[in-house]
């Protein structure tokens, strides 16, 4: 009976306890300056906000978020250090090595936004392998490689030309997005004190509600997420209406 109190408090606690916040996508800014405030390389502070993402992810579905997405490397940050880049780039084989380890054990369906068209072709396969072998679990989580939001609607009204349109709807474009399985995103936080949108789920964000904070995302914890869903339910929503 004790067990089952607290688990009943818990549910009773859980700051999306109204349901309404679906999805929620992050923008996971500040990996190099919380390294370089400890005196560490870049490649640290990507490191320690790899592992933070894992601890996230898991915390967004036990309060009942069933999509989460996160932006881990846009189509701009190419431009960054070569070494910084191999850095990231080794960090995403390790989470998809882990991940095709534990994918049995999680109710997550994994989707990569993205052309994964610049990948070496053994990467690409294991991505498509983990999206194949993860679908019809529970949670949705959106992982955005070599992502970018123009890009992705440029890739959309493509496919739509290639069908044979001469005529596009929105319906049709929204339908032709990396995110076409995932509902739109209901709140878009960024964390890293810049208050900017980068490029991120431009055309699925146009009635999102924005969060910023100065918290850089290796020390964007639990307690961090519980105030963006608090923030986000004493808004009012109106899409374009009163």
């Amino acid at each position: 009976m004790r067990r089952f109190f607290h688990l009943k408090r818990r549910v009773e606690a859980s700051p999306n306890a109204e349901g309404r916040l679906k999805h929620i996508a992050f923008i996971m800014d500040g990996n190099g300056r919380w390294a370089k405030k400890r005196g560490m390389p870049r490649s640290y502070g990507h490191a320690a906000g790899a592992s933070n993402f894992r601890k996230i992810i898991e915390y967004c579905g036990s309060i009942g978020i069933g999509a989460v997405t996160v932006y881990a490397f846009s189509t701009e940050n190419w431009k960054r250090p070569r070494e910084e880049v191999d850095a990231i780039l080794k960090l995403f084989t390790d989470y998809l090595s882990e991940a095709e380890k534990s994918f049995s054990e999680k109710d997550i369906c994994v989707r990569f936004l993205g052309s994964k068209a610049v990948f070496p072709a053994p990467l690409r396969e294991r991505m498509e392998a983990l999206e194949r072998a993860s679908t019809g679990k529970r949670q949705r989580l959106n992982i955005a490689v070599n992502y970018g939001g123009r890009d992705d609607i440029v890739h959309a009204v493509n496919a739509l030309i290639s069908e044979g349109k001469t005529t596009v709807t929105e319906e049709d474009i929204t339908s032709h997005l990396y995110t076409s399985e995932s509902p739109p995103p209901d709140l878009i936080v960024r964390t890293g004190a810049e208050r900017r949108i980068s490029n991120f789920l431009l055309w699925e964000m146009a009635y999102a509600e924005l969060y910023f904070t100065e918290v850089l995302w290796p020390d964007f914890d639990e307690r961090q997420v519980d105030l963006c869903v608090k923030d986000f339910y004493e808004r009012k929503r109106r899409f374009g209406g009163l």
